[in-house]
């Protein structure tokens, strides 16, 4: 099989873990409505703690964890650095769900959790990191941006399994208390898919291996070894460069926008359309959903048509209306709620569609991996902060109806004013475009 071809079975690899890995991330998100009060769970969580146990994914990559993996990631290459991390991120998960269902007190619980997700999320992380790097590598003198769109739309149908799968397994019931077995069936589906991802990502090892031996053969020319060797100097020159500071600050507005919202979906749209847990699953799964139908579509007119920062900039004015219409849209009328997660959808396609296929063209090949991880340390620098923001924002509401929707406005202005900045940091990225032709931003994947 020629690497042309191959290059399509490896990709059908990479994308198993990234939807596990986005399946287990979200599979407490339309439950959380759960951890409102913490006398509805044996676990005993309430929504501070909920807030703090998201946040975790994103400590050990914030304090260092992920620029000194990306560095791994260039230094020791995907496979040995990814099967590394994909293993940490699947250890990570088991922490999670024993923590769960060991019946420990729930301080004790919530501890273990966090610890579970922190190497979860650094895991998480860095496979991602390393998914994007060998993508790159894979599909350089082709559809990159159609290849990105494709991984990013079965990924975020993980998303999307967990929002509808949730509330299925964890049946809404008044009065009812949860059993630690009940709360944790969400997270028992999640390892079995890990389990899936494991198996795949071995596979793509062993091809990449072969892929290696190609091009050493020479059938697909590489750049020299001196061009390619990766130096810690090249970090400084990373950090002086203005677009990656660009694609950093949006990372962090535009995702903090959408990834710490979906993780507290049904604590907004619950109270604010008066709808129940399963509604709000299936109002809120149609920003995945959207993502599987769009983000290839956009990816591949990235690679046609090129005006990448374009699309960014209106990506993030479509999620600024989508959130100033969950912020001040009419109470209780469901309608609004759609039409916001509608717009959202395609905001939530357009921006990664452009953004990500964006990044090898602004650093050379041997930093890749180091840029990458740098731009998720700076967006997860964002979740860990706006995570804990919104939990804290929800329960320092109190409880009962009134005090649900005053939490809920006071998070939706947050994400509003996320999505302001957003928009202005990628007009000044479409401004930079401009001035820098030469490193064909908007020009077309060749």
């Amino acid at each position: 099989m020629s690497l042309k071809k191959l290059r399509w079975v490896a990709l059908a690899c990479l994308v198993v873990p990234m939807f596990a890995s986005y399946f287990f991330d979200d599979c407490f998100s339309t439950i959380s409505y759960l951890f409102e009060n913490p006398g509805l769970t044996q676990l005993g969580w309430d929504a501070a703690g909920y807030g703090l146990y998201t946040s975790g994914y994103s400590v050990l990559c914030v304090f260092g964890g992920l620029v000194v993996c990306g560095i791994l990631l260039d230094k020791w290459g995907v496979r040995i650095t990814g099967s590394i991390f994909v293993g940490m991120m699947v250890a990570g998960a088991a922490a999670v769900l024993y923590a769960i269902t060991a019946g420990f007190p729930p301080q004790k619980s919530l501890r273990i959790a966090y610890a579970g997700c922190m190497f979860f999320g650094l895991g998480s992380e860095i496979a991602g990191t390393a998914v994007t790097r060998s993508i790159a590598k894979w599909f350089r003198h082709g559809p990159m941006a159609l290849a990105m769109g494709l991984q990013l739309a079965i990924a975020r149908l993980g998303t999307a399994f967990a929002l509808v799968l949730a509330p299925r397994l964890v049946v809404e019931n008044s009065g009812h208390v949860y059993s630690l077995a009940e709360t944790a069936r969400p997270a028992v589906v999640g390892m079995g898919l890990m389990a899936a991802g494991l198996i795949l990502w071995a596979l793509f090892v062993a091809l990449d291996a072969r892929y290696d031996r190609v091009r050493q053969s020479g059938e697909d020319p590489a750049v020299s070894k001196k061009e390619d060797q990766f130096k810690f100097s090249d970090v400084v020159g990373i950090l002086k460069n203005g677009n990656f500071w660009l694609v950093g600050l949006l990372c962090v507005l535009f995702y903090s926008s959408i990834i710490a919202f979906k993780k507290f979906a049904g604590a907004i749209l619950i109270p604010r359309f008066e709808i129940p847990a399963e509604t709000a699953g299936w109002m809120v799964s149609m920003l995945p959903f959207a993502t599987v139908v769009f983000a290839p579509l956009f990816g591949l007119l990235v690679d046609k048509k090129g005006q990448g920062t374009k699309w960014m900039v209106l990506g993030s004015v479509l999620a600024l209306i989508a959130h100033l219409l969950l912020t001040f849209g009419p109470q209780g009328v469901p309608f609004f709620g759609y039409l916001a997660m509608a717009l959202l959808g395609f905001g939530y396609s357009l921006v990664p569609a452009a953004l990500w296929p964006s990044v090898p063209k602004i650093v050379p090949d041997r930093v890749l991996g180091t840029t990458f991880a740098l731009v998720y340390w700076v967006q997860n620098l964002g979740l860990l902060s706006f995570k804990m923001l919104a939990g804290q924002l929800l329960g320092s509401a109190g409880t009962g109806t009134d005090a649900a929707l005053r939490g809920s406005f006071s998070v939706e202005l947050m994400f509003t004013a996320l999505c302001v900045a957003a928009v202005a940091v990628a007009l000044l990225f479409a401004r930079n475009s401009r001035r820098h032709p030469e490193l064909g931003l908007d020009a077309p994947n060749k």
